[in-house]
């Protein structure tokens, strides 16, 4: 294989990683530049493994999907009550973000992949991009990927007027561990369960621990509320030692006053979920927004995954939709022979739609449940899925 271009890659996180992979794989020099002095094996939680989240790990024998994950067959909808208000046939995996982090990670190599570099700004030259770092070292490539997520610094200097749009709501969310999982969320195992309230709902699904515990599960669950931006949100957002955050607040920083109302709110819940949800010592908060791009590439730099179109959590397609990019901008890397810009603009329109049409629809799914509450149980049109509900049906579950 011919010698293909030098890739910057800026963000270490699982779009990043895959976008290496992919672009390593068709000839590319890659380098990944993460922010984070250490790695980010403890962030997150719970993914939904779509069809296009596992291709590369399945071409490559990468993961052994039943070890690593969890699986749903069932699709249950509870009342307020607990009554059961409808099964439905599902065939879903889940896993851990740490799970996938650490098997990419694995994968690249350690020379390729660099902590604690965070990009200053960049300059477009001919045929090159020159990366400032804020440790004060230069880097100069043939095609720049932004991967680097909501927060992303590619994206603002391409679209300074682009900004996260808050949704008026978050997740509060949390796992519980097998073995202290309460009496009455029992029957939460082996499906994905929702309640859908008045502006307000809630899903769990199991997850497998990480590392030597891999063998067992945790109850992952997410409690979507309606907040009230400004002095409400910056409350909430404010953590222990008084220092208020943008997008996340993590396990730990939750202050003990909102702790205490989400789980005394947490009455209105269907039991299994209102003790699931008191039985987890840290919950963390994840602030849901919209970001959507007008344009994805210019010249030789690209935004791929949250950089350029940050999914609400609905659908459960963030890391698909990421992986879906890099696939292609690889093909078209590929395809081109190496010809970055000729690949760039090959690669857009398609990538560009595919963003504009899943921001769509996880937008109507989540204010059909927090705004307009027309949320109904056994709705198709709320399924998972990337490119359409349910799409390929998840067929790699297998017997």
């Amino acid at each position: 294989m011919a010698p293909g271009p030098r890739v910057g890659i800026v963000g270490g996180s699982l779009g990043g990683l895959i976008a290496a992979l992919q672009l390593r794989d068709v000839g590319c020099d890659v380098q990944v530049f993460e922010r984070s002095p250490v790695p980010l094996e403890g962030r997150g939680a719970g993914i939904v493994l779509h069809p296009a989240t596992v291709r590369y790990f399945q071409d490559h024998g990468l993961l052994d999907l039943v070890e690593v994950s969890s699986s749903a067959d069932t699709l249950r909808y509870l009342a307020a009550e607990g009554d059961v208000l409808l099964d439905e046939r599902i065939a879903y995996r889940f896993t851990s973000y740490a799970t996938l982090y650490a098997t990419l990670v694995r994968a690249l190599e350690p020379s390729r992949y660099h902590l604690g570099r965070e990009l200053r700004s960049f300059d477009e030259l001919e045929g090159r991009v020159l990366l400032r770092f804020t440790d004060g070292a230069d880097d100069v490539v043939e095609l720049l990927v932004g991967a680097d997520g909501i927060r992303s610094t590619v994206r603002t200097a391409l679209f300074p007027h682009v900004h996260p749009r808050y949704a008026g709501y978050v997740g509060w969310r949390g796992t519980v561990d097998d073995d202290a999982l309460p009496r009455a969320a029992a029957s939460l195992r082996d499906r994905l369960t929702y309640h859908v309230g008045r502006s307000t709902h809630v899903l769990s699904y199991e997850i497998p621990r990480s590392g030597a515990d891999a063998a067992r599960t945790s109850m992952n669950w997410v409690w979507y509320r309606n907040v009230a931006e400004g002095a409400a949100l910056q409350d909430l957002l404010t953590d222990r030692a008084g220092v208020r955050h943008d997008l996340s607040l993590p396990a730990g920083a939750v202050h003990g006053d909102h702790l205490s109302e989400l789980r005394h709110a947490a009455d209105v819940l269907p039991p299994a979920f209102r003790d699931l949800i008191r039985a987890t010592p840290e919950p963390f908060v994840q602030v849901i927004v919209d970001v959507t791009v007008p344009a994805m590439a210019r010249g030789r730099v690209c935004v791929v995954g949250d950089a350029a179109f940050a999914l609400r959590p609905h659908v459960a397609a963030g890391t698909a939709k990421a992986a879906a990019d890099a696939r292609a901008l690889a093909d078209a890397i590929r395809q081109t022979n190496g010809e970055v810009e000729t690949a760039l603009v090959r690669w857009e329109h398609a990538q560009l739609a595919l963003g504009r049409v899943a921001t769509a629809r996880t937008r109507e799914v989540g204010d059909r449940a927090q705004r307009w509450n027309t949320f109904r149980p056994g709705d198709p049109d709320v399924a998972f899925g990337l490119y359409a509900p349910k799409d390929h049906n998840f067929a790699y579950v297998g017997p």
